[in-house]
């Protein structure tokens, strides 16, 4: 008897969910009004009417796309380039420059004492 009225109740339920309800009245939505009493201008066609030319793709010149300008290559400083040459220094003048401890660093980072020396030489043409 309980399963017959449960079942009477909930088909009762789900019938009234299928009763069709009061549907609110349609009203049609109304344009904003315009910011600027103006209308805009009607387009025009154009009074020239252009014809596409035939374009022929034989005439392709690297020579003119990409032309070889001769620049000159600017020349590099004689002072830096002779400072290198000229400036000698022994293992003694680097290491009374910087100090045993980084001469040691430097030739381990390096490879060799040539590194460091040149290391050396290098720190002394910036100074």
């Amino acid at each position: 008897m309980k399963k017959q009225w449960m079942i009477l109740s909930l088909s009762l339920l789900m019938l009234t969910g299928c009763i069709q309800q009061s549907i609110p009245e349609y009203r049609a939505v109304q344009p904003l009004p315009k910011a600027h009493p103006k209308a805009p201008a009607p387009q025009t066609p154009p009074k020239i009417v252009h014809t596409l030319k035939e374009v022929e793709d034989t005439n392709f010149s690297p020579e003119y796309m990409y032309p070889e300008t001769a620049v000159k290559k600017p020349a590099k400083t004689q002072q830096a380039s002779t400072a290198q040459m000229t400036v000698q220094m022994s293992r003694d003048e680097c290491i009374g420059m910087i100090g045993q401890e980084k001469f040691d660093r430097y030739t381990q980072m390096l490879g060799s004492e040539s590194g460091a020396i040149k290391r050396c030489i290098m720190l002394k043409s910036m100074r």
